[in-house]
């Protein structure tokens, strides 16, 4: 039976960077994971360049049933410190927008960059190796594996949560959570896109591949980015953002006009060039594409803007500025990019990670119920939790 200071389970961006940090302090270390390529999903990220963090991360990006638990470790290791990581090994990278940074090159350079930092610490990595039981005994852990048995004093769970399924998710970290008596918050799909019901698909779905600014809301929350109209429904920024806040049966209002004041631009175009149709105006503002099935949609009159009266625009003003959708739900965990729920954080230590009635046991990154926006806010969680972890497993 091998014997380890520390065992990490999951090979993705918080294992191996928790355990890199606890090699540093010279614990004998090992990462198991039992994928076969390491840091699956790092690789696919960001369109494969890995929006790696956020320069304006803070708590207030995370969902939680508890929204204090992430205050500690995000203010302990900021953004800045890996961005200072980042520069030292000489990556180079972009501001794509609102803050979001992302590699020039190729995602796998923060692959590297982890997989390094372990080799400096000593940390062993065994993938393609199976976690068959986990047990407590005394003082130690012992872990069976399809490559052997092994013990360890600290255990960490950085095991992911269910999105993606195909890059290997599971729900192993829940599972050995609730081993340990401690519960699982309620999990669901989030930076999710939406799916529709027959009436809305049968118009949107011809819209495949049009993007538009827009302004999305639900739940007394809003974000102001893309939509993308998808043939299977809507994806873009502003969805994956607000299905976070969504919950089946709910409407979602969307914004398609966030940057002006359409019922002003319309009236003024009826007083400069009346003669001019409805579609014809509002082609110069959307895609022509967009605008007949649009006019379609929401049933709306195209006729020269000299035949409608103030309550006419009024109306089609608010079609485009308040369009109320009730998704027929989402995507689900296949192409959602994180799991909202996990490990309740009120049965941990913030400022350490591990669990409050159960010595040695830690868990981190996505697997907890800490959920970031889109725009690299949940690898700064997995860089932040994993770090505090690592100064004391």
């Amino acid at each position: 039976m091998k014997q380890y200071d520390v065992i990490v389970i999951g090979a993705g961006a918080a294992g191996l960077f928790c355990a890199a940090e606890a090699g540093k302090r010279g614990r004998k270390v090992v990462v198991i994971d039992h994928a076969k390529r390491l840091g699956g999903k790092i690789l696919m990220s960001g369109g494969g360049r890995c929006n790696f963090t956020n320069m304006y991360a803070s708590h207030e990006n995370f969902l939680s049933q508890n929204p204090h638990f992430c205050k500690s470790a995000l203010s302990r290791y900021t953004q800045w410190d890996f961005i200072g990581l980042v520069n030292q090994y000489e990556i180079a990278h972009h501001e794509k927008t609102l803050g979001q940074l992302f590699c020039d090159d190729s995602a796998k350079q923060i692959v590297d960059l982890l997989l390094s930092e372990c080799q400096k610490a000593n940390v062993e990595i065994s993938n393609r190796t199976d976690v068959l039981n986990v047990t407590w005994q005394g003082s130690q852990y012992n872990v069976q594996t399809s490559k052997g048995d092994m013990t360890c004093e600290s255990l960490v769970i950085a095991s992911g949560g269910l999105s993606m399924p195909k890059l290997g998710a599971t729900p192993f970290g829940y599972r050995i959570a609730e081993q340990f008596n401690i519960p699982i918050v309620p999990t669901k799909a989030a930076l999710v896109p939406f799916t529709l019901h027959d009436k809305d698909k049968e118009v949107i779905g011809e819209l495949s591949g049009i993007s538009l600014d827009a302004s999305a809301m639900c739940n007394n929350t809003r974000f102001n980015e893309n939509i993308l109209f998808t043939h299977r429904g809507l994806s873009g920024p502003a969805v994956l953002q607000i299905s976070s806040y969504w919950d089946p049966g709910q409407t979602v209002s969307f914004d398609l006009f966030p940057n002006g004041d359409l019922h002003q631009l319309l009236e003024q175009a009826q007083q400069q060039t009346p003669e001019t149709l409805l579609s014809t105006t509002l082609s110069r503002h959307y895609p022509k594409r967009f605008i007949q099935s649009a006019l379609e949609y929401f049933e709306l009159p195209n006729k020269p803007l000299k035949q409608y009266n103030h309550k006419a625009l009024a109306a089609v003003s608010k079609a485009f500025t308040d369009w109320q959708l009730k998704p027929n739900g989402t995507e689900g965990y296949r192409t959602a990019e994180v799991t909202l729920g996990g490990v309740d954080t009120d049965y941990l230590s913030s400022k350490t990670m591990e669990a409050k009635h159960q010595k040695g046991l830690y868990f981190i990154g996505e697997v907890m119920d800490v959920t970031g926006w889109l725009g690299g806010y949940n690898f700064q969680w997995a860089w932040s939790s994993g770090w505090v972890a690592g100064q004391v497993v």
